[in-house]
């Protein structure tokens, strides 16, 4: 049977094409002309070659913020994604229960990047926060604007709270599309609950845990703002990840070439970690 094709169907995508190169592929060209050129503002530009690229690779400030963005993305998803699991496994699955936890996990995910700073920002002051208030009347020395470890534990606090729902909601997704024989089976073998959750549940939740670990790692990877609402980067450069680093050396030194070739690098970095991760995922589930 001979399958006919319809070339009008372009024009239904033609939109969204337009859509992403204004809003994507024109910003990402004007960043790459600005790599490889200096400016000294009248909108004059002098040929630099890799030159920015060379700097921004030999900077210990850049490789500074990304160890610290590596280690902030290794310890919230060391934190999230068990975390995530272990709600969604105890969530229920039917009755009332069901659509009360759905939107209760739903709500940090709704609450805009720069208003989840600002409650963390107060909840954690020691004169008016709930938090800082607390810890001070315990005896516990906790001050996340003058403490680097302190502000660690905030902004990690802060993100676990805020992106933890994300993962329970795909996991729970998952798990709610495993079929009721597979439990009915598990039960007539005598198997326990640990024995179920590693041979039934898990298998079925590799590929959404996959999902949740690439946008998990993608976001965190490339997190701002609420970092910056919250400790501005510092105390010191203590939270100073590449994102805020980056806005600094764009907006607060008006170092444009310096500051393009490090988005792309940026960039770059988080793609092929991404492809890294994908791959290495999906090439031992299919070995498995």
């Amino acid at each position: 049977m001979n399958k006919t094709w319809n070339n009008k169907a372009w024009f239904l995508v033609l939109p969204v094409m337009l859509l992403v190169m204004f809003s994507a592929v024109i910003p990402l060209m004007t960043v790459v002309n600005y790599s490889v050129q200096d400016t000294f503002g009248n909108n004059v530009f002098f040929w630099a070659g890799s030159e920015w690229f060379e700097q921004m690779l030999h900077s210990r400030r850049f490789w500074d913020a990304m160890g610290r963005n590596l280690a902030f993305s290794f310890i919230v998803l060391a934190i999230q994604i068990p975390l995530g699991v272990f709600i969604a496994l105890n969530m229920p699955r039917k009755g009332w229960g069901v659509p009360v936890c759905l939107v209760l996990m739903a709500l940090p995910l709704l609450i805009p990047w720069n208003v989840v700073g600002t409650i963390w920002q107060v909840f954690g002051r020691i004169d008016i926060g709930l938090l800082g208030h607390t810890l001070a009347a315990l005896g516990v020395d906790y001050n996340y604007v003058r403490d680097p470890l302190d502000a660690w534990i905030t902004v990690i606090l802060m993100d676990v709270w805020h992106w933890t729902s994300l993962v329970v909601l795909l996991c729970y997704a998952g798990l709610v599309s495993i079929p009721d024989a597979y439990y009915q089976a598990a039960r007539i073998d005598g198997a326990s609950r640990w024995a179920t959750f590693r041979y039934i549940q898990l298998p079925k939740m590799k590929r959404v845990l996959t999902i949740a670990i690439l946008l998990r790692f993608m976001d965190s990877f490339m997190i701002y703002t609420e970092p910056f609402v919250v400790t501005g980067g510092g105390p010191g450069n203590s939270t100073t990840f590449l994102s805020i680093d980056l806005v600094k050396m764009a907006v607060g030194q008006f170092d444009l070439g310096p500051a393009a070739a490090m988005s792309i690098i940026y960039f770059l970095i988080i793609l092929l970690m991404s492809w890294v991760f994908y791959t290495v995922m999906t090439n031992y589930d299919v070995e498995r």
